[in-house]
């Protein structure tokens, strides 16, 4: 692993171990040339995924793309970072099992607002909101009415 500090092409392992939910290792290294410590995070992947946008161009998976989208639905929400890499592994194993090499960037979408719907509301509107291209105050009223979060108005002489 080359070091990121000094950019030399060999560094030692000095520690191993699974992260909190077994879906990757964290390895600590150590850099001989500069002395600096870093730490990797090594995971498994099932097959190379290709993401289908909405014009057809065809684009690499990228992890931290969606992880940065969870992350910003979930920021200043009681969710700790380590159930947040939980989701996202659990949403790129259920896209890895599909046994599909390419996956429509509307699937990838509607996977996570179904994940985020399970876990924190506030998260499922903010991603909808950005997903979904809201462009304004009833587009949220719309889509909260239909999740049955507003109430209803009361009909004159009720």
């Amino acid at each position: 692993m080359r070091c990121p500090f000094c950019g030399e092409a060999d560094s030692q392992v000095k520690d191993s171990r699974p992260t909190e939910d077994g879906s990757a290792i964290r390895r600590r290294r150590f850099c001989p040339s500069c002395h600096q410590r870093f730490t990797t995070i090594e995971r498994v992947q099932l097959r190379e995924l290709t993401v289908v946008k909405a014009d057809q161009r065809r684009v690499p998976f990228d992890r931290d793309k969606l992880a940065r989208s969870v992350r910003i639905a979930l920021r200043k929400r009681p969710v700790d970072d380590e159930q947040i890499e939980r989701i996202v592994s659990g949403i790129v194993r259920q896209l890895e099992a599909s046994g599909e090499t390419e996956v429509k960037s509307h699937d990838i979408g509607e996977l996570v607002m179904e994940t985020l719907k399970t876990v924190d509301t506030v998260a499922y509107v903010r991603f909808a909101s950005v997903y979904r291209d809201f462009r304004e105050g009833k587009d949220f009223e719309a889509f909260l009415d239909h999740m049955g979060a507003l109430p209803k108005p009361a009909e004159p002489g009720e």
